[in-house]
């Protein structure tokens, strides 16, 4: 299957005429033919054509779908990128240039230029910087304000993010993730280890990078190991959310040989090596 994505020559030809990318864009989103295969053709179908996660459960404006490029007027794209290259994206270098087939069959009155109002009101970012944000999350432009930017910064304030310069420049992948689905999940989960509701958000304060992680296969095997292994508790371990951001086979196992070793307490010692009071 030919990239979807749009060298860095074609993203400078369509400022003048976007017709050759829009056709070039068309051909690259066309799903190649699926075999007639029984058991493969659902598969296959299901895959090609499920819409992006950022797509699902959204109740306000449609955004755009993958397919929609094939039905684009030359002018709405062009007006789109002439919008977005005036705040210093798609260039070369930009990762959000990776995300350009569903961004270009984007409204800019109805949904682009209210996220670049969200993050100067809201985040209070200033207009040299929104595009560092952006570049950072380029999941930003695909994101509804009203149906997710909007009520994700107001769940992450009622959990105490109240610096929003690193919600904005260090975090902004919080601002786009499912609470329900996403957010949620891992408080319930380090609440289910016998912490408050309080401690499990001071533990994702200290520490955001807990809500990026997996239960199955952070979570779960990182805990267990600290409990049964080190013998650490919950209790120990609300002090040292960093614990969870190591790898456990490349760095937390070996330190815990070594201090077992010298006869010293494990998860003591992996904290105070951290700069972290247990």
């Amino acid at each position: 299957m030919r990239s979807p994505y749009l060298p860095h020559q074609q993203l400078q030809q369509i400022s003048h005429d976007p017709t050759p990318i829009l056709h070039a864009m068309q051909s690259a989103n066309t799903p190649p033919p699926i075999t007639p295969s029984p058991n493969r053709r659902h598969v296959r179908t299901s895959a090609l054509y499920a819409p992006p996660p950022s797509y699902r459960n959204h109740s306000g404006p449609p955004l755009p779908q993958p397919g929609a490029i094939r039905t684009a007027r030359p002018a709405s794209v062009h007006a789109v990128v002439s919008y977005l290259q005036s705040k210093g994206l798609l260039s070369r270098t930009s990762p959000a240039s990776s995300h350009v087939p569903s961004i270009l069959t984007a409204d800019v009155r109805a949904h682009l230029s209210p996220v670049f109002a969200f993050l100067s009101r809201d985040l209070r970012v200033p207009g040299p910087d929104i595009r560092r944000v952006v570049n950072k999350c380029p999941r930003l432009l695909t994101a509804s304000v009203r149906d997710r930017l909007r009520p994700n910064l107001l769940f992450l304030h009622r959990l105490g993010f109240t610096d929003q310069t690193a919600l904005a420049y260090r975090d902004p992948i919080l601002l786009v993730a499912s609470v329900e689905n996403t957010l949620m999940p891992k408080l319930d989960y380090l609440a289910s280890l016998g912490l408050s509701r309080d401690e499990a958000a001071a533990m994702v304060r200290r520490c955001p990078g807990l809500f990026t992680f997996s239960i199955e296969k952070n979570f779960k095997p990182k805990y267990e190991y600290f409990a049964q292994a080190m013998g650490g508790s919950a209790g120990e371990l609300k002090e040292f959310p960093q614990y969870f951001a190591f790898s456990l086979e490349k760095r937390i196992k070996p330190r815990h040989v070594k201090w077992w070793r010298r006869g010293e307490d494990a998860p003591r010692g992996f904290a105070q090596e951290h700069g972290c009071g247990v």
